[in-house]
């Protein structure tokens, strides 16, 4: 599964298959362009009921620049959610997991 594969099942989805933000009611932010962005930012900002977390997507191989974990310090140190998450986070159900708890707690 490609990033961009991974981004498309967590957000929008497909006609056949609506994405988990779609889903739950969990609404997203991804910039449409990421070249034209801070170096570093993250993929996505995740906001429920309960709370906003930001998170990195790779593939499974890919890997996280010095600016990406540089921006997961400071919103680590910060107080707030930060992560990576791969394609075997999604088949093993924490993504799901994470994001039903951004809306019950």
């Amino acid at each position: 599964m490609t990033e961009t594969e991974l981004l498309t099942a967590i957000t929008s989805g497909t006609r056949a298959r609506p994405g988990l933000c779609k889903v739950l009611g969990i609404r997203y932010f991804h910039p449409h362009d990421a070249r034209r962005s801070v170096p570093g930012w993250p993929d996505l900002a995740l906001l429920g009921r309960r709370g906003l977390a930001f998170r990195e997507l790779k593939s499974a191989t890919g890997i996280i620049t010095p600016q990406q974990r540089e921006w997961g310090y400071a919103f680590r140190t910060a107080g707030f959610d930060w992560d990576v998450w791969r394609p075997c986070d999604l088949a093993s159900g924490r993504i799901t997991t994470e994001l039903r708890a951004l809306m019950t707690g």
